[in-house]
């Protein structure tokens, strides 16, 4: 009986136990909920904090803070780092408006471009087209050169520009490194190289020379001529044989010369901007920074390619209303005050007849050089150019030559390719060696490299041959003997060197149909004139 009680209690106590343990878990976890409660219940009960935009220090540990609109002077926590702190900071403030801590800055606001910067720091930016305001830097731009047309992001709460904002479409519109071309790769042009040459290197290797005869450097070079003749090559030349010739002069290295110089290309139908104001604004950018480049005595080329697009005469119905204040703005920057040392404009245009004469007259764009379509000895060098001893061939590199010189300037009735007639009654007939430019010469030889490919993997046979360059002459021509059935006939003669102005009117242009390289002569006389 005894041992059975003892049994019994101890099942109970066992029991007990157990059960004071889950009640002790229960504390527990009553009394954690009630001190996170307090918690919640205490931040709660804060007041909020609130945040400004530092200033600048005073007296002591207080601070200017920009708080609400409103200017404050306020004490700092003592963690805060008062020595770190620069204007535009964000400072996140207590319930007594005390400075406790910097938060990470705004990333967004206003972009707006600047008007100018002024001589103590403070930046004239453009608001609106009505509203110019004045702001200060904030402290990461202390050191920024910034320049009319850069646009910044801005607080205008805080009246403080807080950092540069690249814009891309500006960037890459204008601005590339020095090209790496040379006069050696610019075939059958040697007049005009020597030309430039005279006209662009002489000037600024020379610049004492120059002063002591008292000869002034042109302002800029047109380059006008059939499209595909090689003008922007030779300006990226240009840019390229500066460089070296500025390092040799200096006597610094060629990769600090590249480095210091620029050539901003400008492509004349990019930088339009259906926005008013906005061709006016890249074309300033554009001409700063050529400044800025060329301040160190470095030489910038800027290049405006397809220059007819953007500068056409005005007031002759050829002009939209855009040209009327951008012309002015790139006389105005080729005139103004400020100089364009060691900075060289060159143009080029296949249609120089629709570019504004005042920019073409002395004293601005007042060297120009006509770049001509390729005879038979220019396009012989150019091939030579492109068909080079690193190219493997199946036979001679000269007879190859000769098979496409005789080719591609034939002037039998197989090669005629449009007819032009005039009011008086003449005609010209047109060959396919009119309308040949370097870029169709290049097509050539790199459509017969192509053909030279294939037929090595299908025979084995390894290079160039003369069948594969007279399948890629045939395939060039072909494939450009419709474009006369929608061209206008003036244009037709303009394109093909044909005199224009001062010669008899053109009346009509007639495609020559029905015939294709390689049918007999006979059977072509009859719809060729004599």
């Amino acid at each position: 009986m005894t041992m059975k009680t003892y049994a019994e209690m101890t099942a109970e106590l066992e029991k007990l136990a157990t059960h004071n343990e889950r009640l002790v878990g229960g504390l527990r976890a009553a009394r954690e909920q009630i001190v996170q409660l307090k918690s919640d219940l205490e931040r709660v009960g804060d007041p909020p904090n609130s945040y400004a935009t530092f200033l600048r220090r005073c007296e002591g540990s207080t601070i200017d803070v920009l708080h609400n609109g409103r200017r404050l002077r306020v004490a700092t926590a003592a963690s805060l780092d008062l020595e770190a702190l620069l204007p535009g900071t964000e400072l996140r403030l207590n319930e007594a408006l005390a400075a406790v801590d910097a938060v990470p800055a705004s990333d967004a606001g206003n972009v707006v471009p600047v008007v100018e910067s002024l001589a103590d720091s403070r930046i004239l930016v453009a608001v609106a087209p009505d509203d110019t305001r004045v702001l200060r830097r904030a402290g990461t731009l202390t050191e920024e050169q910034l320049h009319p047309g850069d646009h910044v992001l801005v607080d205008l709460r805080s009246q403080l520009v807080l950092e540069r904002i690249d814009r891309a479409e500006i960037t890459d519109l204008v601005l590339e490194q020095v090209p790496e071309v040379t006069f050696e790769q610019i075939g059958g042009l040697g007049e005009q190289i020597e030309a430039i040459r005279d006209a662009v290197e002489l000037p600024f290797l020379q610049q004492d020379l120059y002063r002591t005869y008292g000869l002034r450097p042109p302002q800029g070079v047109l380059l006008y001529g059939p499209p595909g003749c090689g003008k922007t090559m030779i300006a990226k030349a240009v840019a390229h044989e500066l460089v070296l010739r500025s390092a040799e002069v200096r006597g610094v290295s060629v990769a600090e010369a590249l480095e210091n110089s620029a050539f901003l290309n400008v492509k004349g139908p990019e930088l339009l901007n259906k926005y008013v104001g906005e061709t006016e604004r890249s074309i300033r950018l554009v001409f700063e920074r050529a400044r800025e480049k060329a301040a160190a005595d470095h030489p910038v080329v800027i290049f405006f390619d397809e220059m007819e697009a953007l500068f056409r005469t005005r007031g002759t119905g050829l002009s939209s209303d855009v040209e009327t204040t951008i012309v002015p703005q790139l006389l105005a920057e080729i005139d103004g005050v400020e100089g364009l040392d060691n900075v060289i404009v060159i143009g080029a245009s296949n249609r120089e007849d629709m570019i504004d004469p005042a920019i073409l007259r002395p004293g601005r764009l007042d060297v120009k050089i006509r770049v001509r379509r390729p005879g038979a000895r220019a396009g012989r060098e150019i091939l030579g150019l492109y068909l080079d001893e690193s190219v493997p061939l199946r036979e001679g590199r000269e007879q190859l030559l000769d098979l496409a010189m005789h080719e591609i300037y034939d002037e039998s009735p197989a090669s005629a390719f449009v007819r032009v007639e005039y009011s008086d009654g003449g005609e010209d007939t047109l060959h396919f060696r009119d309308f040949v430019s370097g870029a169709t010469l290049r097509n050539i030889v790199d459509r017969a490299k192509k053909l030279a490919v294939k037929d090595q993997l299908a025979t084995g046979q390894i290079g160039v041959g003369a069948q594969h360059l007279q399948d890629a002459i045939t395939a060039e021509f072909v494939e450009n003997e419709d474009m006369p059935s929608a061209a206008h006939p003036e244009d037709w003669a303009r394109v093909s060197g044909l005199p224009g102005s001062g010669r008899r009117r053109v009346d009509a242009v007639i495609p020559l149909q029905g015939r294709t390289r390689g049918v007999p002569a006979a059977a072509i006389a009859e719809e060729v004139p004599s």
